[in-house]
């Protein structure tokens, strides 16, 4: 007999190589190639469609019908958002995030909450019993909702013939298996082979259909790079276990933009949509503290206002840290030199901790203005006064640049009660400043804004 053709597959990025490697090429990862068989198994196809499909052939672009992208409404405000405005039809969804953090509780509430839509939610994971505990603590509005704890592709896409699903959920793709693949689940031959089985599912059925997918140590989705370039959207699912708030981010989305971003609300019940993130992600605080600045932010179309705390302190042994929670440790770099060479503030010897509190991380540079003036005001001593906001990102010539949506900025914070927010002079150009009930105080460097806060 012939023996059966095998390659060796780094586990991580899905490289492929001939014999055994140590380190990875690719992605640099040791000890992280396995052996895996490339010869398929003459199985047939897993599915069938009931009706023929139309050969495709080349058209003319001009001559390409136009159709209105119909949605579907998946009964989370949030999570319609972030898609998009609801689910694409034949759209195929991969959503990624840390064990513990509320990924099949998520996709759980969708399948039972999910009015007008028959769901069958595959678990490879968990059985029918483990299922229907966690739905009865989370809730059941919707009575079409299947479940099926299985892990054999060809199997489920003979119980998908049956129920005849309008979407389709996995949890997760790393535990499914084909028998087209010699290989254990979770490897990279198995993972491409069964999305692609699920791929073609979803654009020949018009179906949608989400896939949990686990991530590695290092943050990113277990398997093949080439995963997250097969499906339509990719989804992120963020937050430290031990805060309360969640945070699902776009990473990929070919019906929508990439910079949405939904926050929930961990509870007994399961998670909670957090309409207005604003509140919850400030501190209400009955005496002022130094060192705490609010800046405006955009989550996509969406303003919100994020707390910065900061923390300037003597280094006590001779080297001086530097520690960011929640924003870009280059950058906090960056804007300490910048305070240095611009404002004369010598913190070349003092320890600098920043968190972002809620347990979210921020990239919009416009919160720059306020990260420098909570280091400053934790470096003096002196809280910044009471109803203060800031949005304005910083050069490296100290002045301060404008940002995008500022009258979207400046109406939040004036809807949250600020009375002051201090903004770059050059983003106020044919703009009415009354209109906001708010005071806007444009500036243009660093200077100014430290005399605006303490004379």
């Amino acid at each position: 007999m012939a023996t059966a053709k095998t390659n060796f597959f780094c586990q991580s990025c899905g490289y492929q190589a001939p014999k055994w490697m140590g380190k990875c090429p690719s992605c640099g990862s040791w000890n992280s190639f396995a052996e895996e068989v490339l010869q398929k198994k003459k199985t047939g196809s897993t599915w069938v469609h009931s009706e023929k499909v139309r050969a495709p052939k080349p058209v003319k672009i001009t001559e390409v019908e136009q159709k209105d992208q119909v949605r579907l409404n998946t009964g989370d405000e949030e999570l319609n958002r972030i898609l998009g405005g609801g689910l694409v039809p034949g759209s195929i969804i991969l959503l990624g995030g840390e064990p513990g953090i509320g990924k099949s509780t998520l996709m759980l509430q969708l399948a039972t909450r999910s009015m007008r839509m028959k769901v069958l939610y595959v678990s490879g994971e968990e059985s029918e019993q483990q299922i229907r505990m966690r739905a009865g603590r989370i809730g059941i509005q919707n009575e079409e909702c299947y479940v099926l704890a299985e892990t054999q592709m060809q199997r489920i896409f003979q119980h998908i013939n049956d129920v005849q699903p309008d979407l389709l959920v996995v949890d997760s793709i790393q535990t499914l298996q084909t028998e087209s693949i010699e290989s254990s689940p979770g490897s990279v031959s198995q993972i491409k082979e069964c999305t692609a089985e699920l791929l073609r599912f979803a654009k020949e059925s018009n179906t949608p259909v989400f896939l949990i997918g686990h991530i590695t140590k290092d943050g990113n989705i277990a398997g093949p790079k080439i995963l997250e370039h097969m499906v339509d959207v990719v989804l992120q699912f963020e937050g430290d276990r031990n805060h309360l708030y969640r945070i699902v981010r776009s990473v990929k989305n070919r019906f929508g933009s990439t910079a949405e971003m939904g926050i929930y609300e961990m509870a007994g019940e399961g998670l909670r949509e957090v309409t207005n993130p604003s509140q919850v992600l400030l501190t209400q605080m009955d005496e002022p503290f130094s060192g705490i600045a609010i800046s405006a932010t955009m989550e996509g179309a969406r303003p919100m206002l994020v707390e910065s705390q900061a923390l300037v302190s003597t280094a006590v042994y001779g080297t001086p840290q530097r520690s960011g929670t929640g924003f870009d440790l280059r950058r906090l770099n960056m804007l300490l030199a910048v305070i240095e060479k611009r404002c004369g503030f010598k913190l070349g010897q003092k320890d600098v901790f920043l968190n972002i509190t809620g347990g979210i991380r921020v990239e919009d540079p416009a919160v720059d203005l306020g990260i420098i003036c909570a280091i400053l005001s934790s470096d003096l001593d002196m809280p910044i006064p009471a109803k203060t906001c800031f949005a304005g990102e910083v050069g490296l010539s100290g002045e301060i640049r404008p940002v995008s949506r500022i009258e979207q900025r400046i109406a939040e914070a004036a809807k949250m009660g600020f009375s002051q927010i201090l903004v770059s002079d050059y983003n106020l150009k044919g703009i009415q400043t009354g209109k906001f009930g708010i005071r806007v105080i444009p500036v243009k460097k660093i200077e100014e804004a430290f005399r605006v806060l303490y004379g």
